[in-house]
């Protein structure tokens, strides 16, 4: 495979194409990436990329004025958000998109970035078949070697299937999803292991939107309801989540963290209101007090995998009914906002009293929470912040300010204090852990335009973890730091390069007795290069290095790419060959990869090895589209025997 991959590099390309597809996919992966850095989970770059895919099918009406609306471009900041919409306030409807590069905050970095996502027309009165019915469907099939097991209860095949509906004001749509190892249909009434479907309405009058079914929502901050996009402290981007209320329909395939039921949002002149209700399941282990019955949580299981008999047991094991109220108030410079909710699980969650890192976990089965929110912009500041209490009178407090001192400058500071114990089931405010808890910490950051195509960003968070956390038993601190340097000199090459220092404490497993704790340091360097050779195709070369401290180990990646367009047969090709070498797991390094829509590769690269892998795209007629890509790892562990795996995934699109 890899003789015909480098033969593949090698063929004369004479055929004429166009880059439009591959100029949008690299934008994609590239943001989906950077912001995906700043999160734990590197699997959080799926969430990214969904969204930047309805983006693409659902452009943000930026000449609405709309700070919702416009705030729909998750990756701008608060400062870039409210810029904008006082822009078209003041100046009227913008024309070009060439005019954004002449509104605080913007630049031909971030015109480039957003223009894909845009519309300047008003879809609800200038697109004259907006009433026309128009649905998809998109078919996922994907397969790994050396997965079969015969524990499991079904075959090895991931399934997922996505359709969605759209006429006028109404849109709707359903979801599947068998992982490896389930049963295609199971339960009663036979569904696939998760089913999730919707139907939404929006309004431009008193009622602005209504979804019944599945649905995330996000208030302010997010520290109080946040089961939609999250962002990570972001130390080389221009700023922070946005303090935006948004109800959403849910089209993910994560089988635990959404609501089910009915939820709205109400405009009338400045007052916002945006009310839930929910009644779900979620996974969960249970145990018992008595001996005879499962009477009490013991805790969640978010895997979301149910091949097996055991893990089968634990889904959709507790029910959950929960609502949430935010009434919010626009002036000029100013949007307040006040948010209730209230969750109330089934069954009691009983926490180990033998542990003492779960002390000050929640324990019972009613968690009501109470914020105030709000973001000020006072010429060229922006302050915004958020309080939230919970049942135990825990709290949760975020402040920031961004500023910028000139037109090529800006800078952002955040704090946040999430107390021991504080409890929020859907609560994903900024911070740097999985848990918004037990964290309190100031970040960072500035973005400078140093010359004309020259960018250079980066920052520092510091963060001290006042109780107990996974592999630490005792308080401890956190730093990371970044630098960023973006250069594209023309709009055929780009060059990024960036140095990202990581620093954690965990416990000492060298000697027996009361542990004591080690600083682990890693750093990594990373540089890539895309240029467009021609209009029809693109190269990408990456090198990573990462070391880490105090074990000295190290890790290599380096890969080459090309991406291909025809213009003469409705066909785009991607292809990539990576070679990587680390010494152990601690110095693993991730990538991100071109793949077929709802399904991402970020694999781990860790040992010895290489992997490559080659993606089709063909355009078939005007009403669908076929993807199919294979991908193949050989690494090397122990000895000089490789252990080869390969995948292959289709996926078909229809649309009508």
């Amino acid at each position: 495979m890899q003789k015909c991959l480098v033969i593949f590099f090698l063929i004369p390309i004479q055929t004429y194409c166009y880059c439009q597809e591959i100029t949008l996919s690299e934008r994609i992966i590239n943001i989906a990436e950077n912001l995906a850095n700043d999160e734990e989970d590197p699997e959080s770059v799926s969430v990214f990329i969904d969204r930047l895919q309805d983006l693409t099918e659902n452009p943000v009406e930026i000449n609405s004025s709309n700070e919702t609306e416009i705030s729909r471009l998750f990756f701008l900041s608060d400062f870039q958000v409210k810029a904008l919409s006082e822009y078209t306030h003041s100046t009227g409807k913008i024309v070009s998109v060439y005019e954004l590069a002449a509104i605080p905050g913007f630049g031909r970095e971030i015109v480039e970035m957003i223009t894909p996502f845009i519309t300047l027309e008003n879809k609800s009165i200038n697109n004259s078949d907006s009433a026309r019915w128009r649905s998809s469907i998109i078919s996922n099939l994907s397969v790994k070697s050396n997965t079969r097991d015969t524990s499991n209860l079904g075959s090895p095949w991931k399934i997922f299937t996505k359709y969605n509906f759209k006429s006028g004001g109404f849109s709707g749509g359903m979801t599947t999803e068998k992982d490896p190892g389930e049963k295609a249909i199971s339960g009663n009434p036979p569904l696939p292991d998760f089913f999730s479907a919707y139907i939404d309405y929006s309004g431009s009058g008193i009622l602005r939107k209504i979804i019944v079914g599945d649905y995330s929502a996000r208030f302010g901050l997010g520290s109080n309801i946040n089961n939609g996009i999250r962002r990570g402290i972001s130390l080389s981007s221009l700023g922070y989540m946005s303090a935006n209320d948004e109800i959403k329909p849910y089209t993910s395939a994560e089988e635990n963290k959404f609501f089910r039921g009915v939820a709205a949002e109400f405009s009338l002149k400045n007052l916002e209101l945006s009310v839930f209700i929910s009644r779900n399941c979620t996974d969960a282990t249970l145990s018992s007090l008595s001996g005879t019955s499962n009477d009490y949580v013991q805790n969640f299981y978010t895997g979301g995998i149910h091949n097996t008999p055991t893990l089968l047991s634990k889904k959709n094991a507790v029910s959950e009914s929960a609502f949430g109220v935010t009434i919010s108030y626009n002036l000029k410079s100013l949007k307040i906002g006040f948010s209730v909710s209230e969750n109330k699980l089934s069954l009691p969650i009983i926490p180990s009293l033998n542990d003492p890192g779960k002390i000050f976990n929640f324990a019972g089965n009613i968690n009501n929470i109470y914020s105030v929110y709000y973001n000020s912009l006072i010429k060229n500041i922006l302050l915004f912040g958020e309080l939230s209490v919970d049942n135990s009178k825990k709290y949760a407090i975020i402040q920031g300010i961004s500023f910028r001192p000139s037109d090529r400058l800006t800078i952002n500071f955040l704090f946040r204090n999430y107390e021991p114990g504080y409890t929020a089931f859907y609560g994903n405010g900024p911070g740097t852990s999985s848990k918004a808890s037990n964290e309190k910490g100031i970040a960072g950051n500035f973005s400078f335009e140093a010359a004309k195509h020259l960018f250079i960003s980066g920052g520092c968070d510091i963060v001290s973890f006042p109780w107990l956390k996974y592999r630490c038993s005792s308080p401890s601190l956190g730093l990371r730091k970044e630098l960023k340097i973006r250069y594209f000199p023309t709009e055929k090459i780009t060059f990024d390069a960036s140095y990202d220092y990581r620093l954690s404490m965990i416990d000492s497993t060298e000697m027996q007795g009361l542990p004591y704790q080690i600083n682990i340091s890693t750093r990594s360097l990373k540089a890539s290069f895309h240029y467009s050779l021609y209009d029809y195709i693109t190269f990408g070369t990456r090198v990573d290095f990462k070391t880490v401290s105090p074990s000295g180990s190290k890790g290599f990646l380096l890969f080459q790419e090309f991406n291909y367009s025809f213009r003469k047969i409705p066909v785009t090709i991607w292809a990539r060959y990576c070679l990587f070498n680390t010494d152990d797991w601690s110095s693993r390094i991730y990538t991100y990869e071109n793949d077929i829509l709802y399904s991402y590769s970020i694999p781990a690269m860790a040992w010895e090895g290489s992997r490559s892998y080659i993606m089709a795209k063909w355009k078939i007629g005007d009403f669908s589209e076929l993807r199919v890509k294979y991908g193949m790892n050989s690494v090397i562990k122990t000895g000089n025997n490789p252990v080869n795996t390969d995948e292959i995934k289709l996926q078909l699109k229809v649309w009508f």
